[in-house]
């Protein structure tokens, strides 16, 4: 037991090298990385001409439990472009209501599809042929968050739907107008 103690006295002191002396500034400085700049948030880029669908979420966004207040009016409406019916398969759009299966109706706060719904909920980007917002949904006895991309192409004939998240479809959907 009398070595047990020495000896720990004597691996303390091998570990510190033995000095108790400062390092000079200089090497200081080099030892230690300088802190690096806060990255700025990546934004959309703007649309020229055809939908731009290079957006990227932010995943530590999350959907706003209720719809924002004024939601559905002035710059946190759907653009107006934006709004009509539309079809992934033009066959649809000469269906009667109710047998268009792929028709999507766009008003200026919801999104409605064959058996759901989408409020609009939140504006994360907007532009005169483009939104990028968060949606909540209901159909089918369900609820769930979306957050979706729109965009007008073509003269105002495509209508460009990206959704992101868990369950969202890997490419671009891309649906025709419906005549009035």
């Amino acid at each position: 037991m009398r070595w047990i103690f020495p000896a720990a006295v004597l691996m303390l002191a091998a570990c510190s090298g033995g000095k108790d002396e400062k390092q000079p500034a200089e090497t200081a400085d080099k030892a230690a990385p300088a802190p690096a700049a806060p990255e700025e948030p990546a934004e959309p880029a703007p649309v020229t001409g055809d939908a731009d669908l290079a957006y990227t979420p932010d995943p530590s966004v999350t959907p706003p439990a209720a719809p924002e207040p004024g939601i559905g009016s002035g710059d946190k409406a759907i653009p107006a472009a934006v709004q009509g019916r539309w079809a992934l398969k033009a066959a649809d759009c000469a269906a009667r209501r109710g047998a268009d299966l792929t028709a999507l109706v766009i008003d200026a706060s919801t999104l409605r599809f064959f058996e759901s719904a989408g409020d609009l909920a939140r504006v994360r980007d907007r532009g005169a042929n483009r939104i990028v917002a968060d949606y909540k949904f209901s159909g089918e006895g369900e609820e769930w968050d979306r957050l979706m991309l729109l965009a007008v192409e073509d003269g105002g004939k495509t209508l460009v739907r990206r959704d992101y998240g868990e369950g969202a479809a890997a490419e671009p959907m891309r649906y025709t107008r419906c005549a009035a």
